[in-house]
């Protein structure tokens, strides 16, 4: 963002008036950011797409009630999509059986490269799923927001509307949950980092992925 951008504080006073240019301009800003964050959760390229338009369509609709508590819509955007793929997940399981009887499309990508390295990350990403999804919906929604997207103690209970107390005990226990599972070693290494104030705690994002 260069000196003269907006602040995220400066757009949202301009989207609560209905300004929809300000809210076009968040969207910009973050929406790859949400849209990573739907995938990892999902690993399904299509469906981060179509949920990542919902969160925004949500955030719209409750734009009257954002409250921003810090620098950036981020934590709120996370919110927003932890509900959204919360509901998304229920209607999933009930539809599973009836999809997996349908044939599959017959489909012949632009790309063939592009294409198999596309259905390579979701391979990947399911398998990292299928260990996460043994957490507790909470507790998969402060792992994910740590390790993969970064946010600290601080905003990830913003996100959730949790305690940041919460926030460290549950991530504690995720991680050690995660890193059995998972056969890790018990314990992690750099480069991956959580910030926490002026102290520094290490979980690499390559340990779950």
């Amino acid at each position: 963002m260069s000196p003269q951008s907006p602040t995220d504080a400066e757009l949202w006073r301009r989207v609560r008036d209905g300004d929809r240019h300000a809210f076009g301009t968040l969207f910009d800003r973050h929406a790859r950011t949400v849209y990573n964050y739907c995938f990892r959760r999902t690993a399904d390229w299509t469906a981060a797409e179509d949920l990542t338009s919902v969160v925004f369509l949500e955030t719209w609709r409750r734009r009257d009630r954002v409250r921003m508590e810090s620098a950036s819509l981020l934590p709120w955007l996370y919110g927003v999509a932890a509900n959204v793929l919360h509901n998304h997940r229920r209607g999933l399981r009930r539809h599973r059986d009836a999809l997996a009887r349908l044939p599959l499309p017959e489909t012949v990508p632009d790309d063939a490269d592009a294409a198999t390295a596309r259905l390579d990350a979701e391979r990947q990403m399911r398998t990292v799923l299928a260990s996460i999804d043994r957490l507790s919906r909470r507790d998969q929604e402060i792992l994910t927001l740590s390790a993969w997207e970064g946010l600290s103690y601080q905003e990830i209970a913003t996100a959730l509307g949790i305690r940041v107390g919460t926030v460290r005990s549950r991530l504690a226990r995720a991680r050690e949950r995660l890193r059995a599972d998972l056969r890790l070693p018990a314990e992690p290494v750099p480069p991956g980092r959580h910030r926490e104030g002026g102290t520094t705690t290490y979980f690499t994002a390559e340990e779950i992925s």
